[in-house]
């Protein structure tokens, strides 16, 4: 089970590093690396407390999905949930963006 679980989230961070600029899927995959370990886990916990803390300014809610990511990475409990989640939230966001194009191509026949 854990190995099907870290194949999917390694899965999921490939299409990551397919989405973001460069320089960051650079970084991005450094830091997946095995010995990156004692990196990636302090890294982790900042982004997780910097998320918990988003109202204070420069702190925001993205660096809760992003520190539990990195943390998923090496904690196996965290996994199941990460990978269902991050699954659950690309559905959305496609069926989301999909409707406001379909909505905007819609709009634009009736002119």
């Amino acid at each position: 089970m854990a190995s099907k679980s870290r194949a999917r989230l390694n899965r999921q961070f490939d299409r990551l590093q397919r989405r973001i600029p460069e320089f960051a899927a650079r970084w991005l995959e450094r830091i997946r690396r095995p010995e990156a370990r004692w990196i990636r886990i302090p890294l982790g916990l900042l982004l997780v407390l910097g998320g918990i803390f988003s109202f204070l300014p420069v702190l925001g809610i993205w660096m809760l999905p992003l520190g539990l990511l990195l943390l998923a990475l090496d904690l196996v409990f965290l996994q199941g949930p990460v990978n269902s989640t991050v699954v659950r939230g690309t559905r959305k966001w496609s069926t989301w963006s999909r409707a406001r194009r379909d909505k905007k191509a819609a709009g634009n026949k009736s002119n």
